[in-house]
């Protein structure tokens, strides 16, 4: 066990605020660009510049934590670097302006979550099945803004966007001085190479479900909001509709830390990416028909929420010693870096070419993908 005392409420207050800036972003965000008057094109590569960054930055900058081993000054340093880049929307809304806005702003964002995840793992110590009860006030910040900012969009505009973001990375930056580093437990080994590491074939299997499950929340991430106003849903309700997803998000964790020992992570990932399939043809179906709309949200405590906390465990238990925080920064690079960028971009550049439909089909074919490589490839419990 680690003997160390668990700062609960200080990690849980960061997950807080950092997911309640992602309550701003991830719903909201291309609808501030499309009220700039960008298109579907436009919209799907300014989106996608905050996942490419991924794919380095966070690696470059776990490279620098594991060597300095002082992960929360990398965080600190790179929350003040990203407001200070952020400001930058303020100033001018041309597209290529706000690419360079968002990559120099997503470099540095991108670098303080996956750092912070290995911090908080390294605190739970031999407890990291209960890393989801942490976790879910990350939950609990994006259903605050979901609502919030959701229910004032309609009177006061889109600008708030931007302004809500800026006001809460702020809060990102005070509690971030307020974390300090987990000690380090003593290892026999530094876990070896990374690279021996990611050439075991489960590792690989384990890499390009992480890479596809993410590619196929492309036009989720990116159009699920443009896609729902195109039928009249008011931004009040599409706040809702978020917040209603993440509700069942945080439902599952408070329960993850009982899952996961007794059906093991392999049987939950199989669970996971077999209801994101059945959640995206759902929404390409029957976006008319609220229950289902809403029951399909519910399943964002599949697409989601477990596979994000069965995958977090998987890197954590691949990745030992010194290679922790590049292990979480490899995930984050692969997944929501290389996969969401790529479906980031493909939806976009199709979205008005073809059918909703047919988009979030398409979708649903390449979760249904990894879900074979995980089904044939994965034996994780041999870990």
């Amino acid at each position: 066990m680690n003997s160390s005392p668990l700062p609960y409420w200080r990690l849980s207050g960061f997950y807080w605020v950092y997911f309640a800036s992602l309550g701003v972003v991830v719903p909201f965000w291309a609808l501030y660009l499309n009220s700039l008057g960008f298109e579907a094109r436009a919209i799907g590569e300014l989106m996608s510049i905050l996942m490419v960054t991924k794919i380095v930055a966070p690696y470059l900058w776990s490279w620098i934590a594991d060597h300095t081993g002082h992960c929360m000054k990398i965080i600190r340093i790179a929350s003040i670097c990203s407001l200070v880049a952020f400001s930058g929307v303020f100033i001018n809304s041309s597209f290529w302006w706000l690419a360079v806005v968002m990559l120099l702003f997503s470099f540095f964002w991108n670098a303080t979550l996956p750092q912070f995840e290995a911090n908080t793992m390294n605190f739970l110590g031999e407890d990291t099945h209960k890393y989801s009860v942490v976790r879910l006030w990350g939950s609990l910040g994006f259903v605050f803004s979901v609502i919030i900012i959701g229910s004032m969009l309609d009177e006061f505009g889109y600008q708030l966007v931007p302004v809500s973001v800026f006001i809460l990375y702020v809060f990102i930056i005070a509690f971030s001085f307020v974390v300090g580093d987990a000690p380090q437990k003593q290892h026999h080994d530094d876990g070896g190479s990374i690279l021996n590491v990611i050439k075991q074939p489960q590792v690989m299997a384990l890499l390009l479900v992480c890479f596809l499950m993410q590619m196929s929340h492309g036009p989720y991430y990116t159009f699920y909001s443009i896609y729902l106003k195109q039928f009249n849903y008011s931004s009040s309700t599409l706040g809702w509709l978020w917040a209603l997803g993440v509700i069942a998000e945080i439902i599952l964790f408070m329960f993850m830390h009982k899952l996961m020992p007794k059906y093991g992570p392999r049987n939950l990932l199989i669970i996971a990416l077999t209801l994101t399939t059945l959640r995206w043809l759902l929404i390409g179906k029957f976006v008319e028909d609220i229950l289902i709309v809403i029951f399909a949200q519910c399943l964002h405590a599949a697409s989601f929420g477990l596979y994000h906390a069965v995958a977090i465990e998987l890197f954590h238990r691949n990745f030992k010693g010194k290679l922790q925080g590049r292990g979480q920064a490899l995930y984050s690079a692969i997944s929501f870096g290389a996969g969401g960028a790529i479906g980031t971009l493909l939806s976009g550049a199709y979205w008005d070419a073809y059918s909703p439909q047919i988009i979030f089909n398409a979708a649903a074919v390449v979760s249904f993908l990894a879900l074979l490589i995980a089904f044939k490839f994965l034996s994780i419990e041999k870990n």
